[in-house]
């Protein structure tokens, strides 16, 4: 299986591109400055938005890694993913994006939103919001077989590779320790798993620490 990983040279990238090379997949990083990606088997320089259709033709998944904090780049969270869309519209290629807890669902009505409750972080709120905005742009999609994978609401860069997760939807959910925790190195261990065998085709799904 050939996978192609963009923005693959930030934290969670890296984890991603690591993890499918484990699982004796192919992977191209792209990458929009050079940079050393261990487990690649190419890299690529070339920025999202210079991307063409005949760059990810010829992979089975594209895994949409990008990641923005400043107020003058969030809204490239979805300028960035749509455009993936179009060069990938009609294609058989399947489009994952790195989501946000944001979005989640904290109610089983699916009214109440994590990023609208009071005790919502405040210095994480512009982020989430952008990344909800990503999706609810990705949910007009029906020519791309897009899937937006949500971490836990914890998401820990450094923790440990447990092996080991839940996969759950559109709703916030908690382990049996009452945690919504996951580390990235688990979180890319979920991503691979659904390249792999998923079939949650234009479906947000989300991951927590088992």
């Amino acid at each position: 299986m050939k996978i192609a990983v963009v923005a693959a040279s930030g934290r969670v990238g890296r984890k991603v591109v690591a993890e499918a090379a484990a699982r004796g997949f192919e992977v191209t990083a792209f990458v929009r400055r050079a940079a050393e990606i261990d487990g690649a088997a190419k890299v690529i320089v070339k920025d999202i938005f210079d991307l063409e259709r005949r760059d990810l033709e010829n992979f089975d998944a594209v895994v949409d890694c990008f990641g923005a904090w400043t107020p003058e780049t969030l809204p490239l969270h979805t300028t960035t993913s749509q455009h993936l869309c179009d060069i990938l519209s009609g294609s058989n290629v399947r489009l994952l994006v790195v989501g946000g807890a944001g979005s989640l669902y904290v109610d089983k009505e699916q009214k109440i939103q994590l990023l609208d409750t009071p005790d919502f972080p405040a210095e994480y709120f512009p982020t989430a919001q952008a990344q909800t905005k990503e999706l609810a742009e990705l949910r007009t999609r029906n020519d791309v077989k897009w899937t937006f994978v949500s971490p836990a609401a914890d998401f820990r860069a450094d923790g440990e590779r447990t092996g080991k997760y839940i996969l759950a939807g559109e709703v916030l959910t908690l382990n049996s320790a009452g945690e919504s925790v996951i580390s990235y190195a688990d979180y890319a261990l979920a991503m691979i798993d659904e390249i792999a065998g998923g079939n949650h085709i234009q479906q947000r799904i989300s991951v927590v620490k088992a």
